[in-house]
């Protein structure tokens, strides 16, 4: 069986695995207080041009997300979000179980709109209940988006102003940022990011880690204070903090981080364009590692005898929305298999 219904079941670039072996008998300091995790830290300030940046790690997506949000947000605040956002419908209500509500906003393409974003902060604003209401004090996005879309820099310079004017900070999942990167149609940097981003986290769990984000704040306005603490008391603080540092240290180094998330957009587009060129419409145009095809149901019989991929809830119709991403370990052998059989549909 081969799997492509996500971008995490492969361990880790071989690289990381080699470091890994490399500096197993290595005694450090713990708590990513270790040589390794200093010098990641400095590789992505270095990548992000922002000198002022500060760098935290924990193990995964959902602990990144609900470890910010309870750092930035006061008890009576919530975080605006998409209604598709992944904090409001993959994460088991971690959100919510710090406390905090997810101020959920219609997606428009998977994307929160800058004017519905507007809108609603306006709204809130004005009410002259508002106190009696759950205070947006923060906005979250992802990108890549939940269904592969991603922002271009002119959206999310949009989203950040409107974040300036109401003065509540913008954060940004990165769980997939390599793969948005890694897209023709990208447009955003890491400097961009961090310019127009008060935190944002790069995504290694889904790009070439065994495990693993590395955390962002982007400026030197005490948003991130007292974090460690924070990350300590939400179970968030590895003892072997190096474990990390060591895989982001490889990640950052001669930009393979960058290489490996073109490679997996790469693999994608060839099979979005084998489904396209067979006449099945796709369901979304995703530029990144996510694929969307509409299958009918013999297709999909047919693919699963020798593919793993994703499909929505079965709503009774001929047809079915289906999913396959690719990683960066997706092979060309794999790919080339899975177009074959395409070919034969």
């Amino acid at each position: 069986m081969i799997r492509f219904e996500c971008d995490y079941a492969e361990g880790c670039h071989p690289k990381i695995l080699d470091a890994l072996v490399r500096t197993n008998f290595e005694q450090t300091e713990g708590y990513g207080m270790d040589p390794h995790s200093l010098k990641a830290e400095e590789l992505i300030k270095t990548a992000c041009h922002n000198e002022d940046a500060r760098v935290y790690f924990v193990v995964g997506g959902t602990q990144a997300n609900k470890i910010v949000i309870a750092q930035v947000l006061r008890p009576h605040q919530g975080v605006v979000c998409v209604d598709s956002g992944h904090i409001a419908v993959h994460e088991a209500g971690a959100i919510e179980a710090t406390g905090h509500k997810c101020l959920t906003i219609p997606q428009k393409n998977g994307k929160l709109d800058f004017a519905d974003l507007k809108s609603y902060l306006e709204n809130y604003w004005a009410d002259p209940n508002h106190e009696h209401m759950v205070q947006p004090g923060m906005v979250y996005i992802s990108t890549p988006t939940e269904v592969g879309t991603i922002y271009s820099k002119d959206e999310l310079t949009q989203i950040s102003k409107i974040c300036r004017e109401y003065d509540i900070p913008l954060f940004v999942d990165g769980a997939r940022l390599g793969y948005g990167f890694g897209s023709k149609e990208n447009d955003l940097t890491l400097k961009d990011l961090s310019d127009l981003a008060d935190v944002f986290y790069i995504g290694g769990t889904k790009v070439g880690a065994l495990l693993g984000e590395a955390i962002v704040f982007t400026k030197p306005n005490g948003l991130d204070r007292d974090f460690r603490s924070v990350i300590k008391q939400n179970v968030g603080l590895l003892a072997k903090g190096r474990l990390i540092g060591i895989q982001f240290e490889e990640l950052f180094t001669d930009n393979l981080y960058f290489d490996i998330s073109k490679k997996a957009v790469d693999q994608a587009n060839r099979i979005k364009n084998a489904f396209k060129e067979k006449g099945f419409e796709m369901w979304i145009d995703s530029p990144t590692n996510q694929q969307f095809p509409i299958l009918t149901r013999e297709a999909i019989q047919k693919l699963r005898q020798n593919f793993s991929f994703m499909t929505w809830p079965d709503t009774g119709e001929p047809k079915m929305i289906t999913r396959f991403c690719t990683s960066w370990a997706t092979s060309d052998e794999d790919v080339d298999k899975l177009l074959g059989h395409i070919r034969e549909l």
